[in-house]
């Protein structure tokens, strides 16, 4: 720590240092009361940073922030306040966006709103069980191109292909079987 001046403490008061200051602005009184206390906000910064050199900056810095803090504020006791202020410098420095490690979370160990709330369970539950009763309802080649694209995930040329359709047939009865669901579902959650 060569870069710390170690001065010892004179018979001069912290508060009256503060006042002079205060008065008159000199930043040579700032400095040599500060070089009281450098290695006090040294120790408190590297405690925080854990970084030698980061520390030494965040020292620097804490100065600057000193010139005019100490002028807005009342200071009765420099060596307590003069901590406080290096321990929330140094937290709000780890506390910037670019100090803020975020992780990615895995959906897999994420509890879903449906599987925590058994409202949501029941309600999907009825969803299914109305879904299944208008399936029902549809006409067969409606019923069989909707369970083949949806259910089964087949595209339309293989729907022609097992169903003997034509391609613009399959469409049609894809489209048009989606759209009697879509009642069939409104119309029942309404009754």
């Amino acid at each position: 720590m060569n870069f710390i001046k170690n001065i010892s403490a004179t018979a001069d008061n912290d508060a009256d240092q503060v006042a002079l200051y205060r008065q008159t602005g000199d930043l040579k009184i700032l400095s040599n009361l500060y070089q009281r206390y450098m290695e006090l906000v040294y120790g408190v910064c590297l405690k925080y940073f854990k970084d030698p050199e980061r520390s030494r900056d965040a020292v620097m810095n804490i100065f600057e922030e000193l010139i005019t803090k100490l002028t807005i504020h009342e200071v009765s006791n420099f060596k307590s306040w003069l901590h406080t202020l290096a321990r929330n410098h140094c937290l709000m420095q780890l506390r910037t966006p670019k100090n803020i490690k975020t992780t990615e979370l895995n959906p897999e160990y994420m509890q879903s709103a449906e599987t925590v709330h058994l409202n949501g369970v029941f309600e999907r539950e009825e969803q299914l069980q109305l879904l299944e009763k208008c399936l029902q309802a549809l006409s067969a080649e409606q019923k069989q191109t909707v369970e083949l694209f949806y259910l089964q995930q087949k595209c339309y040329n293989e729907i022609a292909d097992i169903t003997g359709f034509d391609w613009n047939k399959v469409r049609s009865f894809i489209q048009n079987g989606r759209r009697n669901l879509k009642n069939c579902m409104e119309q029942n959650e309404q009754d």
